[in-house]
């Protein structure tokens, strides 16, 4: 028998990231119809940083949350759509007016040291019967032992599933394998997979996350999204099949959407020195900012700033303890940051 897995498509809500959070109703219409005549079932839209992101100072997004949910329930028929909920973003009565657009799915993210936060979203959403997923984000900064337990709390909250979260793209098939051992030691949850391709491993970890036997698979077409972008829906589509999965896509039309919709909005598809030094690093990159604050007040490389505040914390930015550590680091009187290209950074979802 073929192996089966689903694919949650995240185009309109990780890759609004690439997009400086620009898509309107009308994008957001047309290419959930697309996607669904191809054959994608599961849909996230809105806001990168999900519910009342625009109104919370994380970046404003074209639309209102209100405006993309009515755009995506009156352009499908058959398959399901979703937002992001990060509670301290989030509001409960977000949940509510998700209900009343005929939203199906719930996906409550938190730092992997905060899925306690995520109890009151969770109980709330399945209360208005919402399919609810809790993303782990930065998952790779909890061992495998302990992810295990918090994975166990938030099914004792009642969630449906569990994402494994690779935030900065550096995670290994080995990482993988260790996470997923350690859950089935206590729990049968079913898991998903969202992979970040820092280091060029979004497809390969996808696939390997299938082949473990994790039912959710996350992906956008042409791999747009944050920093170096997630796994291209299209190349794991094709790669799935070749595989055996069962995988009820029409690629020719997937790939008229990825064509024909998100190519043209891709100004960048090489890797930046950024983006390969924060997934070697496992430095998520909505603290980029940070980065390009001190290695410019102090004159310093920024890519050995990153890898030596990975080094103390990977969880969040201690600008004090950030500061202390550019002020060690040996200056370059001829620094030019513009090259870098900072500015290709507009996420800030773990500030303050």
């Amino acid at each position: 028998m073929s192996k089966k897995v689903q694919i949650l498509d995240t185009t309109l809500r990780d890759g609004s990231y690439s997009v400086n959070f620009s898509f309107t109703s009308s994008d957001t219409s047309i290419i959930c119809s697309k996607l669904e005549k191809s054959g994608i079932k599961l849909i996230e839209v809105g806001h990168g940083l999900g519910f009342n992101a625009s109104n919370s100072g994380y970046g404003k997004s074209t639309q209102s949350d209100e405006e993309y949910m009515i755009a995506a329930k009156e352009s499908l028929s058959k398959s399901m759509y979703g937002m992001f909920c990060i509670p301290g973003i989030a509001k409960l009565s977000d949940l509510e007016l998700a209900k009343k657009h005929g939203m199906g799915f719930i996906r409550v993210g938190t730092d992997v040291t905060k899925v306690h936060q995520s109890e009151k979203f969770i109980k709330k959403a399945k209360n208005l019967g919402f399919f609810v997923a809790s993303n782990f984000m930065k998952s790779y900064v909890m061992p495998p032992d302990k992810f295990a337990s918090i994975v166990k709390q938030s099914e004792e909250f009642g969630t449906d599933m569990v994402y494994i979260v690779d935030s900065a793209g550096g995670m290994f098939s080995s990482d993988l394998l260790e996470y997923y051992n350690s859950i089935r030691n206590v729990s049968e949850i079913p898991l998903g997979f969202h992979g970040h391709d820092n280091l060029g491993m979004a497809i390969s970890n996808s696939l390997y996350a299938a082949d473990l036997g994790m039912e959710y698979i996350d992906s956008s077409l042409q791999g747009i999204g944050r920093s170096s972008g997630n796994a291209c829906t299209e190349v794991l589509v094709m790669a799935l099949k070749k595989k055996g999965f069962k995988i009820d896509v029409d690629f020719h039309s997937l790939f008229e959407a990825g064509q024909e919709c998100v190519y043209p909005l891709i100004n960048n598809s090489n890797k930046l020195p950024l983006d390969i030094v924060s997934g070697y690093a496992d430095f998520h990159s909505s603290y980029m900012h940070h980065i390009m604050k001190y290695s410019s007040k102090f004159k310093v490389d920024p890519l050995l700033l990153i890898i030596e505040y990975s080094k103390i914390n990977k969880i969040d930015i201690d600008e004090k303890k950030l500061e202390q550590i550019a002020k060690k680091l040996k200056r370059k009187q001829d620094i030019y940051t513009a090259k870098y290209r900072f500015n290709r950074y507009v996420g800030r979802e773990q500030d303050n």
